[in-house]
C-alpha cells in the first residue's frame, strides 16, 4: 500500500485565494492542492501527517508556489505573522535564486537585481506601486513585518503589466479572510548597529478579525510597523586618473600667457598637471567652441590612456614623457538616521460564496538625515615638492603610474553636508470578485496613490593649505593611504578658513488612477480557461528644486560660534594608514540654525542669498501618461502539456511639460506608444515530479520621467580646460525593448525538496547610453559658456544570457539532524551591448562593446537551514563576482568603467520558541565585517592593483527580539 504523505505548514493556515490580480490568485489556489494534485487522493487511513513549521514551512510553501506557477518564478513566504526573516523586502529576496543585491551601506541592502537586470515592475498585492517621480517602488522602504510572501516573476503572461525587463516583485501583505477569527501578533527587537554603536527599535504589531454575519463573513486588519536606525558609512576613495609633466626634459611653452600656472608663463613646471587643452593657447579666453583649443589628450577614453613605460603625448610638436596620478584622495564620515513607519490595513465582506469585495490602505513613510563629514585633499598641486620633484613620487612596476607621492602646499576642503529626505506614499484601493454561474468569474480593481519625496541639502566648505601630504594610492588590498605633515592640525579650528555655502531643495511627486478589469471563462475542452482584460492607467509626475550657492567667507573658521564645529569619532577602524579625525561644520548646526547661516552669507559676500520665508521651489518638469492595455490569453490543456498563450496591446500618450531654469523658458513636448506583446508559456511534465517549461514573451522598459527632462544641471570650468560640464534629459527617448527566451527543467525529488535549472537569454534594443555633445549656453553665471553635456539616448543593443540552478533539499536525518537542509543557487551570466565612442566634439568614431551594468557574470548563494521542534535557524552566504557598476564622468584619463570588486555576506538567523506564542528571535548581518570596493578598469586596462577607486567599511548588525502571537 502507497504510503501518502500530507504536509501542513504553519505558515499555509490561511485562505489563499482571495486576491484580486488573476494570475496571483491562480497561483494560490493551484498551491493549496499542490501535493493532493501530484500524488491523488489521500486516504485518510494510510496517511502520514507531518506538521511543518517555521524555517522548513516557508521554504517548502515557496517551493510548492513556485511548481503550481504557470509562469517560472521564485517565492518567498513568511515563517509566522510579522516573521520575514529580513529587516526588509531586498534583504529577503538575497537568496533567491537569480536574484542579485548591492549597495549594502546604510547597515542593509536597498538595491535589487534580477538575473543582472534592475528593471523590475515593483507590486502590491498585483498592483503597480512607485515611489515619487520613479517608475518602480523602493522595495528597501518596505518593512519585512508587514510581508506575507513575495513572488518573483522572471516571466511574464500577457495577464500581466508588461513593464519590467528583468521581471516582476510582487509584494503580498496578509487580509483578514485569510485567517479563521481573531488574531494578534507583535513584534519588537533591538537591533545594535556596530559601526554606529547604536541600539535601534524595529516594533510590529498586526490585529485581525473576521465574524459570520447574516450579511456575509467581515473581516478587519490593521497591520503597523515602526523602525528606527542609527548608522555610520565610512570610506576612503582615491581620485580619478590624469596626465602630468615630467621632471626633465620639460614641453615648452607657446609664448602665451600661461593660464594653469600665471608664475611660470612661458614652460612648464615638473610635475605640473596637463590640461586636456593647452593652458598657453593665445584664444583659450575667447575660444568659441573646443576645435579653437589645442587638444593635447582626449578625456573620457574607454580605456583611458597609456600606461605603459615611456609613453608620450604630442605638446608643441614634440613627443613628451608623462606620468599618471591621481588628482585628489578624501575620505566620507556619514552619519545617518532613518525611520520606516508603515500601515497596511483591509475591510473585508464575503456576502455569499461567490463574492467577495476588499478595502485596502497602505502608507509607507521614509525619513532619513544624514550629515557626511567630508574631508578632500587635492593631490596634484605643482607647489612646494622639495629639492628634487624625481625623489617625490615611486611608480608601480612596468607602468607610468603613480603609487606614492609627496605633495607640497596641497589645497584642502572639509565639507559638512546636511541631507535630509522625506517620503510619503499612499494607496487606496477597492477590488472585488465575482463568481457568475458555474464557469465565469470576473475581478475589477480600482486604485488611487499618490507619493512624494521632498529633500533638502545644506553645506558648508572650510578651507586651508597644508605644508604637505604623502599618499600611497594603494597601500594593500586596494586601500588608500595618506598623512599629513601635521595630523594634528585637522582638527584645529584656527587652521582652516570658511569656504562656501551651498544651500538646496528637491520635491518629486507622484499619483496615479488605476482600474482593471479581469475575466476567466472555463471552456471545458482541450481551452480549459479563456481569460481577458483590460487596464487603465493616468500617472503623473512631477519635479521641482531651488539652488542657491555662495562663494567662501574672507575668515576663521574659528571666528565662528563653536556650534558650527564638529568633530568626528576615530575614523575607519586602523584599516587604513589615513587621518583617524578632523574638524568640519556641523550639519546638525546648519539645519538648525539655517536662515542665520544664510544671513551670514548675505551680509559678507552674497546679498542674493535667501531665507528660508523667500525661497521657492520652481517646478523642472509635469509629466503626463496616460496607459490603456488589453489582453486575451488562453489556457489549454493536452494531457501532460499544458499552454498559456496570450496576447497583450498596450496604448501610452505621454504629455511632457518643462520649464529651463537658467533661461525661464517654458516647452512642451508629446510621444505615444502603441505595443502589441505575444507571450507563451508550455509546461509539460515528464512524471508527476519532473517538469519542463519554456517561455516566450516580449517587454516594455519605459523611460524614467526624470530622463526626459531636457533642462540641464551644469558645472563651470573647474580647471582651466576652457569648458564646461552637464547633464540634462531626453524628451525624445522611446521604450526599451526586450525579445525574452526562458527553458526550465525543475525535479521535485521530494515533497519538500526540488533541484531546478533555467537557461534565458534577453535581446534588447534601444538600451539608453549617455551621449555626449557641445553645447553653449548663456547667462549661467558660471565661468564658460561652452558646455560638454551628457543625454541619455536609445543608442546602444545588447543581449544577456545565462543560466541559473536552484536546490531546495531536506533529507530524513535521523534524532536532533532531523530538519536540517540546504537552499542554494548559482546565476551564470554573459552580456554585451554596443555603446558608441565619441570624439572631444561628440561626433561619433565608432563603437565597443561592453558589459551590461550591474551584471556579475557569476553569483550564488547557500543557506544551511535548521527546524526541529523550538528551534528554527538560517545560516547564509551570498555572493557575487565583480561588475561593471557605472562609467566615470568623461573629463579624466583612467579607464572610464568603474567595477565593484566581489561583495559578499554572511548572515544569521535563530528562532527559539519559548511556547506555541512567544519566540526568541536572534539575528547577525555582515558577520565578517566586508569591505565594498571599487576599481576602474575598460577591457585590459586598469584594474584593482593600480586603477583601485572607493573602499567602504560595511558594518555588522546584531538583532535580539521577541515575538508573540494569539489565535
Amino acid at each position: 500500500m502507497v504510503l501518502k504523505r500530507r504536509i501542513l505548514c504553519s505558515a499555509s493556515l490561511v485562505a489563499l485565494a482571495s486576491f484580486a490580480a488573476p494570475a496571483a490568485a491562480q497561483t494560490d489556489a493551484a498551491a493549496s492542492q499542490a501535493d493532493i494534485a501530484a500524488d491523488g487522493p489521500i486516504d485518510p487511513e494510510t496517511q502520514d501527517e507531518i506538521v511543518v513549521t517555521g524555517v522548513r514551512a516557508s521554504l517548502i510553501e515557496g517551493l510548492q508556489n513556485k511548481r503550481e506557477a504557470v509562469q517560472i518564478i521564485e517565492s518567498v513566504v513568511a515563517e509566522d505573522v510579522g516573521k520575514l526573516p529580513d529587516n526588509n523586502v531586498v534583504e529577503a529576496l538575497q537568496r533567491v535564486t537569480g536574484v542579485q543585491v548591492t549597495n549594502r551601506t546604510g547597515g542593509e541592502a536597498s538595491v535589487i537585481s534580477i538575473r543582472g537586470l534592475s528593471d523590475i515592475t515593483t507590486t502590491w498585492n498585483g498592483r503597480n506601486i512607485f515611489t515619487a517621480s520613479g517608475r518602480q517602488f523602493a522595495l528597501a522602504d518596505i518593512p519585512a513585518n508587514l510581508v506575507k510572501r513575495i513572488d518573483v516573476y522572471k516571466t511574464r503572461a500577457a495577464e500581466q503589466i508588461e513593464t519590467g525587463i528583468a521581471g516582476q516583485v510582487d509584494v503580498f501583505t496578509r487580509r483578514p479572510l485569510d485567517f479563521d477569527g481573531f488574531v494578534f501578533s507583535a513584534s519588537a527587537r533591538g537591533i545594535y548597529n556596530e559601526q554606529a554603536d547604536t541600539f535601534n527599535p524595529n516594533i510590529s504589531a498586526l490585529v485581525s478579525n473576521r465574524w459570520e454575519t447574516g450579511a456575509g463573513a467581515i473581516g478587519v486588519l490593521v497591520n503597523v510597523s515602526y523602525a528606527k536606525t542609527k548608522y555610520r558609512d565610512q570610506s576612503v576613495t582615491a581620485g580619478a586618473m590624469l596626465p602630468f609633466a615630467g621632471t626633465t626634459n620639460l614641453p615648452q611653452g607657446s609664448g602665451a600667457a600661461n593660464i594653469c600656472n600665471p608664475s611660470n608663463p612661458g614652460g612648464w613646471t615638473p610635475l605640473e598637471r596637463i590640461q586636456p587643452t593647452d593652458c598657453r593657447a593665445p584664444n583659450l579666453a575667447t575660444a568659441a567652441n573646443l576645435t579653437d583649443l589645442q587638444q593635447l589628450w582626449t578625456p573620457g577614453l574607454q580605456p583611458g590612456l597609456p600606461t605603459a613605460v615611456g609613453s608620450t603625448l604630442l605638446i608643441n610638436g614634440a613627443q613628451v614623457p608623462y606620468y599618471l596620478s591621481r588628482d585628489a584622495v578624501f575620505m566620507s564620515d556619514l552619519y545617518g538616521e532613518r525611520e520606516r513607519p508603515a500601515v497596511n490595513a483591509a475591510l473585508q465582506w464575503a456576502p455569499n460564496d461567490s463574492s467577495e469585495y476588499t478595502f485596502e490602505f497602505f502608507w509607507d513613510g521614509y525619513r532619513n538625515t544624514t550629515f557626511n563629514n567630508l574631508a578632500f585633499t587635492f593631490v596634484d598641486w605643482w607647489g612646494t615638492l622639495g629639492p628634487n620633484p624625481a625623489n617625490s613620487f615611486t611608480l608601480y612596476d612596468g607602468t607610468n603610474i603613480m603609487k606614492t607621492r609627496t605633495v607640497g602646499a596641497p589645497f584642502q576642503f572639509n565639507s559638512g553636508d546636511a541631507t535630509k529626505q522625506r517620503t510619503d506614499s499612499f494607496v487606496y484601493a477597492l477590488s472585488g470578485k465575482w463568481n457568475i454561474g458555474e464557469k465565469f468569474k470576473l475581478a475589477a480593481d480600482a486604485a488611487y496613490q499618490k507619493s512624494e519625496f521632498n529633500t533638502a541639502f545644506l553645506a558648508m566648505r572650510t578651507t586651508r593649505v597644508a605644508n604637505s601630504v604623502f599618499v600611497d594610492f594603494n597601500q594593500g588590498g586596494g586601500l588608500t593611504a595618506f598623512q599629513f605633515d601635521n595630523n594634528l592640525l585637522l582638527r584645529d579650528p584656527g587652521q582652516w578658513n570658511v569656504g562656501e555655502l551651498y544651500d538646496s531643495a528637491n520635491r518629486n511627486k507622484g499619483n496615479a488612477w488605476t482600474a482593471t478589469i479581469d475575466g476567466d471563462y472555463d471552456v471545458g475542452s482541450f481551452l480549459r480557461t479563456l481569460s481577458f482584460g483590460a487596464r487603465y492607467d493616468k500617472r503623473n509626475a512631477s519635479e521641482a528644486s531651488r539652488a542657491q550657492d555662495a562663494p567662501g567667507l574672507n575668515r576663521p573658521f574659528s571666528s565662528l560660534d563653536p556650534g558650527f564645529r564638529f568633530y568626528n569619532k576615530p575614523f575607519f577602524d586602523g584599516r587604513s594608514n589615513v587621518p583617524r579625525s578632523w574638524v568640519v561644520a556641523n550639519g546638525y548646526y546648519l539645519f538648525d540654525h539655517a536662515d542665520d547661516v544664510r544671513a551670514l552669507y548675505r551680509g559678507t559676500v552674497d546679498p542674493g542669498i535667501q531665507t528660508s520665508d523667500t525661497l521657492a521651489l520652481n517646478e523642472n518638469f509635469n509629466i503626463g501618461e496616460t496607459t490603456w492595455a488589453a489582453y486575451l490569453q488562453g489556457d489549454f490543456e493536452l494531457g501532460p502539456l499544458k499552454v498559456q498563450a496570450g496576447v497583450r496591446y498596450v496604448n501610452v500618450k505621454t504629455d511632457m511639460n518643462f520649464l529651463d531654469s537658467i533661461s525661464g523658458d517654458a516647452t512642451s513636448a508629446s510621444a505615444s506608444t502603441d505595443e502589441f506583446l505575444p507571450s507563451a508559456t508550455l509546461r509539460y511534465d515528464i512524471t508527476d515530479n519532473l517538469r519542463l517549461r519554456f517561455n516566450y514573451g516580449k517587454t516594455l522598459r519605459r523611460p524614467n520621467f526624470v530622463d526626459l527632462n531636457p533642462n540641464l544641471t551644469l558645472t563651470g570650468d573647474l580647471t582651466n580646460v576652457g569648458y564646461g560640464s552637464g547633464t540634462g534629459g531626453n524628451p525624445a527617448l522611446a521604450p526599451t525593448r526586450a525579445t525574452n527566451y526562458d527553458a526550465a527543467l525543475e525535479w521535485y525529488f521530494e515533497n519538500d525538496s526540488a533541484i531546478y535549472a533555467t537557461l534565458f537569454r534577453r535581446e534588447i534594443d534601444g538600451l539608453v547610453v549617455p551621449f555626449r555633445s557641445i553645447e553653449q549656453v548663456t547667462g549661467t553665471g558660471l565661468n564658460t559658456t561652452t558646455f560638454i553635456i551628457n543625454r541619455p539616448t536609445n543608442a546602444s543593443e545588447g543581449v544577456l544570457k545565462g543560466a541559473e540552478i536552484g536546490l531546495v533539499y531536506f533529507p530524513t536525518l535521523p534524532g536532533l539532524l532531523n530538519g536540517l537542509g540546504v537552499q542554494g543557487s548559482v546565476t551564470f551570466l554573459d552580456s554585451k551591448q554596443n555603446i558608441p565612442i565619441q570624439d572631444a566634439a561628440g561626433a561619433v568614431t565608432g563603437e565597443v562593446e561592453t558589459p551590461f551594468f550591474g551584471v556579475s557574470d557569476l553569483s550564488y548563494n547557500v543557506t544551511l537551514a535548521y527546524d526541529n521542534g523550538p528551534v528554527g535557524a538560517r545560516l547564509s552566504y551570498v555572493w557575487r563576482k565583480e561588475f561593471l557598476n557605472n562609467n566615470e564622468a568623461s573629463l579624466f584619463a583612467n579607464p572610464i568603467g568603474i567595477w565593484r570588486r566581489p561583495e559578499k555576506s554572511l548572515d544569521l538567523q535563530l528562532t527559539a520558541k519559548v511556547n506555541d506564542r512567544l519566540a526568541v528571535t536572534l539575528d547577525a548581518v555582515n558577520l565578517t565585517e566586508e569591505l565594498s570596493q571599487s576599481y576602474y578598469a575598460f577591457g585590459d586596462a586598469g584594474g584593482p592593483d593600480t586603477h583601485n577607486f572607493g573602499s567602504s567599511v560595511l558594518g555588522r548588525t546584531f538583532a535580539l527580539g521577541l515575538r508573540f502571537s494569539f489565535d
